[in-house]
């Protein structure tokens, strides 16, 4: 195999990487130990903002910030290449009590984010108080999304070999020398692990402090004639997210249950039952799907973006929990302004490995 790169996992960001990647003349393979885009960045909601900013550290909205940005037009230029709609949309986000009203305002006038306050006679949820709106929080449709950069990374020469399980980093003076794969043994002159959950899985001995494991999230979807809501609502940890064609999708559960991804019926009827009090209609609407993905949960958020300290080919754009998709673009930027010592866009010391 005669590749530049050879990248661990085949979500949005090992996909995302690839991509860009492959734009400045690299040949890449992808691994991807199941099938490709269809873990975290294709179960997750696609909702491109922290769920409430202000209740996070800077070191996570500074990369959620940037990839929000980016993504514009990053989307744009990814449709009109492959034909593949990912339905990037400015839908606002509607926050409804309870919430740190103060918090929030501070935030968003020290951010340049725009916050307005809606009257609960104003709105046509069943609300008791007023809400927040923030107009500017944009969605995307992450499985099309990641069919578009699959498609993408392909046309343009990309290698993805699915169904390939890395078993083992052989290293030796400072550098990977080879990754045991089912695959057999493989090779390049970079790696980087991009493999999510299961990272630190895949790094063994050289995972250093890094801590990634799996969270599972589950999720219900329902379908409605025409959007059921104009943007997308966030009470506490549950939101519901419209979608163009009338599908509107309700999440999710953090259940630390190591890699079990299998669906329960108490996450079910729990967030059915808080849903149906946020938005009435839902009490006889089927459910169309229910499913379940595996976050990669980091400490405070943080993902691990960068070179390896002790292996000089060995890169690391892991551990993004529940923000993969937003931070993707600016995770990216990062990594390629490291490995070709190009200037950073921020201060992404808090990201390094190790």
């Amino acid at each position: 195999m005669n590749s530049d790169f050879l990248i661990i996992g085949a979500g949005v960001i090992g996909l995302s990487s690839a991509l860009e990647l492959i734009q400045r003349g690299a040949k890449v393979t992808v691994l991807e130990r199941g099938s490709s885009g269809n873990e975290s960045s294709w179960a997750g909601g696609g909702i491109l903002s922290p769920l409430c900013p202000w209740d996070y550290p800077d070191e996570v909205t500074r990369l959620t910030s940037r990839g929000a940005a980016l993504f514009p037009a990053w989307a744009q230029a990814i449709h009109a290449a492959t034909g593949i709609d990912p339905e990037y949309e400015t839908s606002g986000m509607m926050v409804l009590p309870p919430f740190d009203a103060m918090a929030a305002e501070q935030w968003c006038a020290a951010h340049d984010v725009s916050l307005k306050q809606v009257k609960g006679e104003d709105c046509t949820l069943p609300l008791h108080g007023d809400s927040l709106l923030l107009p500017q929080v944009a969605q995307v449709r992450n499985p099309r999304l990641m069919r578009a950069l699959r498609n993408r990374v392909e046309m343009l020469g990309g290698s993805i070999i699915e169904h390939c399980e890395v078993r083992n980093i052989e290293a030796g003076n400072g550098r990977v020398r080879t990754l045991t794969t089912s695959s057999g043994e493989l090779s390049a002159e970079s790696i980087i692990v991009t493999a999510g959950a299961w990272s630190t899985q895949v790094l063994g001995r050289y995972a250093l402090k890094t801590e990634i494991k799996p969270i599972r999230g589950q999720m219900l979807l329902f379908k409605f004639t025409e959007p059921p809501l104009r943007h997308i609502v966030l009470q506490g940890d549950l939101y519901l997210i419209p979608r163009r064609d009338g599908h509107l999708l309700v999440g999710s559960t953090l259940e630390d249950v190591g890699f079990n991804k299998n669906i329960t019926q108490a996450a079910h009827d729990n967030l059915r039952l808080r849903a149906e009090a946020v938005l009435p209609r839902l009490c006889d609407m089927p459910l169309v799907q229910h499913w379940a993905g595996l976050r990669p949960a980091s400490p405070h958020n943080i993902p691990t973006i960068g070179q390896h300290p002790q292996l000089e080919n060995l890169y690391l754009n892991s551990g993004h929990f529940r923000y993969g998709v937003t931070m993707a673009t600016a995770s990216v930027e990062i990594l390629l302004n490291e490995i070709i010592s190009a200037p950073q866009p921020l201060d992404v010391a808090v990201y390094r490995p190790g």
